[in-house]
């Protein structure tokens, strides 16, 4: 397999980031989504998602010897 288990779940926790970052954009009360919800936290938390997938897939999974 070309990843490990520990990539998997690591690639797990970024999308579960990145879901809950749109969500947290979806649930912003302003109008348009122009709060601090929506601008700021949301995407901040996709962000974070999306380079935490990154290193899980860039990661060299562990052999064992």
């Amino acid at each position: 397999m070309p990843f490990g288990r520990n990539n998997y779940m690591l690639m797990l926790i970024g999308i579960a980031a990145i879901i809950i970052g749109f969500i947290i954009m979806t649930t912003d009360t302003e109008p348009y989504g122009f709060g601090f919800r929506g601008i700021t936290l949301g995407p901040i938390l996709v962000m974070f998602g999306f380079i935490f997938e990154l290193y899980a897939i860039t990661r060299k999974p562990k052999t064992k010897e």
